[in-house]
């Protein structure tokens, strides 16, 4: 048996799963934590991602045996290090809005603003994005900026831990803010725009191919994990919310709504980021003093619209659309309003924001009329799975595997140790199959809940 190893280094995390590289079949797995991060300075050290990837890989075992491994990590994140790879301060994580200003300075540094972004590297960059991160860097921290010999993703830190191997992958890259998916390569005019005096080219990793790549981003990985196809879209439930599908064309959205990323295999991958998910209902389900499954109860007791009552979820500020400095907005409450119409609201408002995402995708022309998967750590809500099947009005599919990220780094891994397709890989371990939840909600109730929710989320433009 060839055994292959997926690492999934979540913002919360790491996850290690040993899988049979011909079946697909698990044979361990492991997990440690990582230190917590909030917003607005939200930073990790890179070693304590490698001190959790160790004691995740001794957990799941079989280590001399894995004849290859696949790094998945977090998107955007910022790691500088000196030469040997060391890293000269913590790593800045995706979530992290201290970039906000430098964001808005880089779109004003194109001529055209964020269509020329667009159209130079598929995506608008916001506080989210590496190049913000840099910008930051070099405006903040000038004396560790002069410092950096090499800047690396996540993924690519520990892959170069695990291998030695400096690298990245092309869908990762794609979210840097200064590779572009449509032409297949760096951007350096941009990074010029952060410093003009810099050698760029020697600091950033090179891309390797799909099928060298010894990682890739999160949601690239999770999109190998489901064995997406054009035309599927998947929504992750998460710390944050995404929305994202496989496309066989690159995107450029001007608006800034559809980030054009490229995928693991040589395809795309646009999508849509949504910085409050499931820590929105973790903290509803705290003001109500009952934990996620007391919170399903009370949701599910709940009409579709939850009576009026309408949650704006931007209680970490919000990527899409680029609000970091909002807040949450509770609206349409009454007398009569109950526990359980809040709890709902929370769900919903949740959802309606990635709803917003898919209808972003589809005015991008992207194809969403295949199969709608949910994934993340949501799913394990019946109450996430019902409202996104009702406000979608679209049946939705849930997995049966409970760590889509690190599988998807393990279809990578055993592409690469038996020099298979990764088309190949996914059909051969039957990837995709789960259990559905059909819409029950009226069409008339779920209009009502979107143009609630979108009245809200318009009156915080004001």
């Amino acid at each position: 048996m060839t055994l292959v190893a997926g690492v999934d280094s979540s913002t919360q995390s790491c996850k290690v799963e040993v899988r049979d590289a011909e079946t697909g079949g698990l044979v361990g797995s492991g997990r440690a934590a990582h230190p917590p991060a909030s917003p607005p300075r939200s930073e990790q050290d890179p070693t304590a991602w490698w001190d959790a990837l160790t004691a995740a890989r001794a957990a799941a075992g079989h280590e001399a045996d894995v004849a290859a491994s696949s790094v998945a990590a977090q998107q955007h994140g910022l790691v500088v290090t000196d030469a040997a790879g060391a890293p000269l301060r913590p790593a800045k994580l995706w979530n992290d809005t201290e970039s906000a200003p430098d964001a808005g300075w880089l779109l004003g540094q194109l001529d055209g603003g964020p269509a020329a972004w667009a159209r130079a590297c598929g995506s608008v960059p916001v506080a989210a994005f590496t190049i913000a991160k840099l910008s930051w860097l070099h405006r903040s921290e000038p004396d560790v900026f002069g410092r950096m010999e090499r800047v690396m993703l996540p993924h690519d830190w520990l892959a170069w831990r695990l291998t030695g191997e400096f690298g990245t992958d092309r869908g990762d890259a794609s979210g840097t803010g200064y590779w572009s998916p449509a032409a297949g390569d760096y951007r350096l005019d941009l990074l010029q725009v952060v410093d003009r005096e810099i050698d760029w080219a020697a600091l950033v990793p090179p891309v390797l191919s799909p099928e060298l790549a010894t990682g890739t981003g999160d949601n690239m990985a999770a999109a190998l994990g489901l064995g997406l196809r054009p035309g599927d879209v998947a929504i992750s439930l998460g710390t944050s919310g995404t929305v994202f599908a496989v496309s066989d064309t690159p995107t450029h959205d001007p608006t800034g709504a559809v980030a054009g990323f490229a995928d693991a295999t040589g395809r795309y991958l646009p999508l849509v980021c949504t910085l409050n998910a499931t820590k929105v209902t973790d903290t509803v389900a705290g003001w109500l003093g009952v934990d996620h499954a007391g919170l399903d109860a009370l949701a599910l007791a709940a009409p579709t619209g939850s009576r009026g009552a309408t949650l704006l979820p931007y209680f970490d500020g919000e990527r899409t659309p680029n609000r970091p400095d909002a807040a949450g907005v509770l609206t349409g409450l009454r007398a009569d309003s109950t526990r359980e119409d809040v709890a709902r609201a929370a769900y919903e408002g949740v959802v309606c924001g990635l709803l917003d995402g898919l209808d972003a995708l589809v005015v991008a022309a992207v194809r969403v009329d295949g199969r709608l998967f949910l994934v993340g750590g949501g799913v394990r809500s019946t109450a996430y799975r019902h409202v996104v099947a009702d406000l979608a009005q679209r049946p939705v599919t849930v997995v049966d595997a409970p760590e889509l990220v690190a599988l998807g780094a393990s279809v990578q891994a055993a592409a690469r140790a038996t020099d298979a397709p990764i088309a190949d890989v996914q059909d051969a371990w039957g990837l995709g199959s789960g259990t559905t939840t059909d819409p029950t909600a009226s069409a008339d109730a779920v209009a009502e809940t979107r143009a609630l929710y979108a009245a809200a989320r318009d009156l915080d433009l004001d």
